[in-house]
C-alpha cells in the first residue's frame, strides 16, 4: 500500500495538525467517557496521533503496513505497536477507546469488509467503551478527475506528489482511486514512482448498519469531527 512512500509520509502530511486533532479527540472522549484510560488506534500509520494522545491515555496501535509501522516504532519505541489487518485483528485485549482515524476505514473497500472490520474492532472495545471512526468521503462528497499537488521543500528532501482521482461506479459500494505520482530528490539522486490507493465510498447508512451489526449502541455522527470529515461513535 505505502511500500514506496512510507519513508516520505510524514513529510507529505506535514500540513496536518495532529496535535490539535488529538486535543479535539480527547475533549470529545472526555465528554462521553471521562474515565477512559486506555486507547487502541487501528491503522495507526506513523503514530503521529498516538504521539499526542499518549499525553492522556495508555496507548497502543496496529497497522498492516510494515513501512509505516517502522516509522511509528522509531517515533514511539516504548508504545506497543503491532502489525495486523483490521479485518482480522485479534490482540486478546480490550481498551476503553478504539479509534480508526484519518479515513483509514476507507481502505476496506467493500461492505463485507466494512462489517468484518467493525466486528473485529468491536471485540477490542471494553464494556461501555467507545469505538470512534473517522470516515472517508461519500459518493456525493468525492470529486472525480480531481488534480492535487503537494510539495515538500526541506534542506535534504525535495518532493512533489501529484494526485489524480478516479471514481469507479459499482453497486452497492462505489470505489475511489487515488493515483499518486511522486518525484523525489535527495543528495543520493532523483527517483520517480507511482502508487494507486483504493478506498470505498461508504454512505452514512453503511456505517450505521455496520456499527449496529457489530453490536454497538448509542451510534452518533459528529459532523465537525477532527478535520471536517466527521466522526462516528458507538458504545460497546
Amino acid at each position: 500500500m505505502f511500500e514506496l512512500s512510507a519513508a516520505y509520509y510524514d513529510a507529505v502530511y506535514a500540513f496536518k495538525d495532529y496535535a490539535a486533532e488529538a486535543v479535539r479527540l480527547h475533549t470529545f472522549i472526555s465528554s462521553r467517557m471521562p474515565q477512559a484510560r486506555t486507547l487502541l488506534d487501528a491503522a495507526c500509520g506513523t503514530g503521529a496521533h498516538l504521539s499526542h494522545l499518549r499525553e492522556h491515555y495508555q496507548v497502543s496501535g496496529f497497522d498492516i503496513d510494515p513501512g509505516l509501522l517502522a516509522v511509528a516504532r522509531g517515533r514511539l519505541p516504548d508504545v506497543p505497536l503491532m502489525q495486523s489487518d483490521m479485518l482480522t485483528v485479534d490482540l486478546d485485549q480490550t481498551y476503553d477507546v478504539v479509534t480508526c482515524l484519518f479515513s483509514s476505514i476507507g481502505y476496506v473497500t467493500t461492505l463485507d469488509n466494512l462489517h468484518a472490520a467493525l466486528r473485529a474492532l468491536r471485540r477490542h472495545v471494553a464494556p461501555g467503551g467507545l469505538l470512534i471512526i473517522e470516515p472517508w468521503f461519500t459518493v456525493e462528497q468525492f470529486h472525480d478527475r480531481y488534480l492535487n499537488l503537494v510539495t515538500v521543500n526541506q534542506p535534504d528532501l525535495k518532493l512533489a506528489r501529484m494526485t489524480l482521482t478516479e471514481v469507479q461506479r459499482a453497486d452497492p459500494v462505489t470505489r475511489s482511486i487515488l493515483h499518486f505520482q511522486y518525484l523525489v530528490g535527495t543528495s543520493q539522486g532523483l527517483s520517480t514512482f507511482g502508487e494507486d490507493h483504493v478506498l470505498g465510498l461508504f454512505s452514512d447508512a453503511h456505517y450505521r448498519a455496520a456499527y449496529e451489526h457489530a453490536g454497538l449502541t448509542g451510534i452518533e455522527f459528529i459532523e465537525e469531527g477532527l478535520d471536517g470529515r466527521g466522526l462516528y461513535v458507538g458504545r460497546g
